[in-house]
């Protein structure tokens, strides 16, 4: 180490090199060595690398979530019988007012997770009640949960990606290179976009599922099924004829007009992402939701989105003069304002 490294608390300023050499050496108390090389050396703060590829780097809001989940686990009683968890309600972001009278808000509730719903590339789906031990207060939900180390890359970000911009550009660069830390951030933005869409087209009187909270990465929303954990069938998986389908086309009209009025599209519809729930074509999954306006690719999602639920009823039977995708899609560009 060079002589200049030292401070000059170190050095005596009329001895020389050999004298200091020569000197007897004063005894020193270990506590005023130790505070003297502190002074000295001080330690860097702990520098938060987001271009880490180490894998489960979580972004810094997961980590504090987390860390408060760890800490609430050692401070909260026992958990009921059968319960996974204390109720996350006070954890993130909840949602929208008038909020339904069955979701649970109640701190001292329970989730217990009943079973898995759905497995995709980017998501798992599981069926979640959350009750009040010892009352006859709960409800079931769909807790969905976004996944990001076990895949290099979302299949369809991308394009979707456009128009959407984080406030750090060191986010924007972890995420460009798909780190461990980019890659977690991607997972969150996708949670904060499909609970930010549900708000707010569920407050637009939108047939969503109601978005009940957002932490980190997963998202808790409405259960659409009946009480013993039948799902609600998807679009894809009936067959229906006659008024039936004329009646569900006209109920999807009336959505993608209303999406098109906020400046929205679904930007990945298909019949895989509509349920029928008692005769009611419910819109689900979210998260790629795309901005008409400041997504420049917005105008080509919509008409994908048209040909391919337009093709699908179609094949059903529907008449083509009732499903033409190119009518629609012109219908819908006037409602958002964009002919």
């Amino acid at each position: 180490m060079r002589l200049h490294d030292f401070s000059d608390d170190f050095l005596d300023d009329e001895s020389t090199h050999d004298e200091r050499r020569s000197r007897p050496r004063k005894p020193r108390r270990a506590a005023d060595t130790t505070d003297r090389f502190a002074a000295a050396f001080p330690q860097p703060e702990e520098v938060f690398d987001p271009q880490s590829t180490r894998a489960g780097r979580l972004t810094e809001q997961e980590r504090a979530r987390l860390a408060a989940v760890r800490e609430s686990a050692l401070a909260d009683p026992p958990l009921p019988p059968g319960a996974d968890r204390w109720s996350t309600w006070g954890d993130g972001e909840q949602g929208p007012h008038p909020r339904p009278e069955w979701v649970v808000t109640e701190l001292a509730a329970a989730d217990s997770e009943l079973g898995i719903l759905k497995t995709g590339k980017e998501a798992d789906v599981f069926l979640v009640r959350r009750a009040v031990p010892d009352t006859d207060r709960g409800c079931l939900m769909a807790a969905k949960r976004y996944r990001s180390n076990e895949h290099r890359l979302f299949h369809r970000d991308a394009g979707y990606l456009e128009g959407r911009r984080m406030r750090r550009s060191r986010e924007m660069r972890a995420m460009a290179n798909r780190t461990s830390f980019g890659r977690n951030l991607i997972a969150e933005q996708w949670a904060v976009a499909e609970f930010a869409a549900l708000s707010r087209l569920w407050s637009a009187g939108a047939p969503v599922p109601y978005p009940v909270q957002r932490s980190g990465t997963e998202l808790l929303m409405e259960y659409l099924g009946d009480d013993d954990g039948g799902t609600a069938p998807r679009l894809a998986e009936l067959r229906p004829d006659g008024e039936e389908l004329r009646d569900l086309w006209h109920q999807l009209v009336t959505v993608l007009d209303l999406l098109a009025g906020e400046g929205l599209v679904h930007g990945d519809l298909s019949a895989y992402n509509l349920l029928v729930h008692d005769g009611r074509l419910v819109l689900i999954d979210l998260p790629q939701i795309v901005d008409l306006v400041a997504n420049p690719r917005g105008l080509e999602f919509l008409a994908r989105d048209v040909a391919n639920v337009a093709t699908w009823f179609r094949a059903r039977g529907l008449p083509e003069e009732e499903a033409d995708p190119t009518t629609l899609t012109e219908e819908l560009v006037a409602a958002a304002g964009l002919d």
